[in-house]
């Protein structure tokens, strides 16, 4: 890709100065990604960066930004709860960069995912990759990602032979079965999630890194009751991959993001 395809946008939210990136392309449906976490726009090792040069080269314009208080841009960094004018003046800034677009399909990993959802990001589509509902009280993985890991050892008779040997730490064992038993996360987030979802007309794609803890424990809240009228949507899709890699940093897991994303741009 040529320098002069990618830009360099500023652009304000609630008077304070964010920066964001433009890589062009000459079609008229938009990629805009939202950072998860405290990452800044480009990625980890880059990740973003090198996704958008490779959607752009399908022709399409993505857009990738700093939310406030990350990376280049100025203010404070409130969390991705806070994120909503963030986002909302970040599309307004790709709609003005490329005034030809006619529909911006917005991306998120992690709890990016959460905050497009929740804050009812004004684009036409959703695309939604391992998306963040857990709120734990403490640093172990969420409880339905302990069980699903239990499960999987249960069945592995190496595990129980280890169990019998003393080479299973017997206190992390035991935190583990506690966080089961006593559901000791707070279910608003799910909860307010599947509330967002379920309301929105957006289409919507989520993508599901199946050996990570973020997407088992959202696909156990997606079982749930409070996600069943999320699930009789029709302009839905679930799509599952077979990675425990939270940011597809595989090659292959690379991959099959890129082909979802493109799908998704071209549907």
């Amino acid at each position: 890709m040529g320098k002069d395809m990618r830009q360099i946008v500023e652009f304000l939210c609630e008077d304070v100065t964010l920066i964001g990136t433009l890589d062009e392309g000459p079609l008229t449906t938009g990629l805009l990604i939202v950072s998860g976490g405290n990452e800044i726009r480009m990625g980890a090792h880059r990740g973003m960066a090198q996704l958008a040069k490779d959607i752009a080269a399908k022709g399409h314009p993505v857009f990738r930004f700093d939310r406030r208080g990350i990376g280049d841009s100025a203010g404070d960094n409130h969390g991705f709860e806070s994120s909503g004018p963030d986002i909302a003046a970040a599309i307004a800034a790709f709609r003005v960069a490329c005034p030809r677009l006619t529909r911006i399909i917005a991306f998120g990993n992690c709890d990016a995912a959460t905050a497009l959802v929740l804050r009812n990001a004004p684009v036409d589509a959703f695309m939604l990759a391992n998306p963040w509902v857990v709120e734990a009280t403490d640093n172990l993985p969420p409880a339905a990602a302990i069980k699903d890991r239990y499960a999987r050892r249960l069945r592995d008779p190496a595990a129980w032979a280890a169990l019998l040997t003393g080479k299973i730490d017997l206190r992390a064992l035991s935190k583990g079965l506690g966080r089961i038993a006593s559901k000791a996360e707070s279910q608003s987030l799910a909860e307010n999630f599947a509330k967002a979802f379920s309301s929105s007309k957006l289409p919507a794609t989520i993508l599901l890194a199946m050996g990570d803890n973020t997407a088992v424990a959202f696909l156990d809240a997606w079982k749930s009751d409070s996600f069943s009228q999320a699930r009789t949507r029709t302009n839905v899709e679930l799509v599952t991959l077979d990675s425990s890699s939270h940011s597809f940093a595989r090659e292959a897991d690379y991959a099959a993001l890129v082909a979802t994303l493109t799908k998704t741009l071209s549907a």
